[in-house]
């Protein structure tokens, strides 16, 4: 199994509870919820950038060239990446559709 492979069922159940969560939000609310979570996104993947090359430099971990696409930032491959975007999409989403929390009349 790739890590591609492997990246595609998270991030399709991420994208699946986001899609759920975007259509239970009003339009206003959903351009501040895509703008906060743009901004999660790229900020984690900066984030996410900086410690995996700095993991991989000092040999904490390794990946296997016949499992990723070769494609890398760095030496972090770019598929260690879908774990971030699967994160910035499913956190929020599970805040707003779990229950138990107040909800602003800006939502």
């Amino acid at each position: 199994m790739t890590y591609w492979l492997l990246n595609l069922c998270f991030l399709l159940v991420a994208a699946a509870v986001a899609l759920i969560a975007a259509l239970r939000t009003t339009p206003g609310g959903r351009r501040r919820r895509y703008a906060a979570v743009a901004l999660t996104a790229a900020v984690l993947c900066v984030l996410t950038a900086v410690f995996d090359n700095l993991m991989i430099a000092a040999g904490l971990f390794e990946y296997h060239g016949t499992q990723t696409s070769g494609l890398t930032i760095g030496a972090a491959p770019v598929e260690d990446f879908a774990y971030v975007i699967a994160a910035a999409l499913l956190l929020p989403a599970l805040w707003q559709l779990l229950p138990g929390r107040k909800r602003s009349r800006h939502e």
